[in-house]
């Protein structure tokens, strides 16, 4: 019994020590000297302050960015509570949000099919991306408060989609930060209203 005791207490260790120390050491060590951009939260920096993340999503509602899309994660982008919002399809409250959330789009753009995923949450509440279509659905809006053209937000649109990984997983997608970002730099707006 004594024997089977110390045993067990020295496997306890060793394991606590190579599965607990070593082995997360030495991950966390090849992947700073391997990929240390995506090892440290691909951090985005402009003048020499980190502004965000490009894997997580921010919220943006003046009407010169792009918007992203709904979060429900606490009251929004909260970082404390990541999460969907877990209400099925047929409840009352999620039908009213994206009910109202339609006719608030549609009237910011007559005529034109609201794209789903500017009106529906992701499951953590941080997506960052949003589909080409939701961004060419904004230009209208965005290129009014900014002075410029359509055809100019949609070349920009086009220069930020990222395509399907590895050319099939996935769907198209453009990160809403880094076009917010570019916007910005290329295209001063009449008055400022980032939020």
């Amino acid at each position: 019994m004594k024997k089977n005791l110390i045993t067990s207490v020295l496997m306890t260790l060793a394991t606590t020590i190579l599965l607990g120390i070593i082995y997360p050491l030495t991950v966390t060590g090849i992947a700073q000297v391997l990929f240390p951009n995506k090892a440290n939260g691909q951090l985005i920096q402009k003048d020499g302050n980190v502004v965000g993340s490009r894997i997580i999503g921010q919220g943006f509602s003046g009407p010169g960015y792009f918007h992203s899309r709904p979060s429900a994660a606490g009251n929004g982008y909260d970082a404390a509570n990541s999460a969907g919002s877990n209400l099925g399809p047929t409840n009352q409250r999620l039908v009213e949000r994206v009910h109202q959330d339609v006719t608030t789009l549609q009237a910011e753009n007559p005529n034109q099919p609201v794209p789903i995923d500017l009106v529906t949450t992701s499951a953590s509440g941080f997506d960052p991306h949003i589909t080409p279509a939701a961004a060419e659905f904004q230009a209208l809006r965005i290129a009014k408060e900014r002075g410029i053209t359509v055809d100019q937000l949609r070349a920009l649109v086009r220069k930020h989609t990222e395509g399907r990984q590895f050319g099939f997983l996935g769907e198209p997608r453009v990160n809403v930060l880094e076009l917010n970002l570019d916007l910005d730099t290329r295209f001063s707006m009449r008055k400022q209203s980032r939020q």
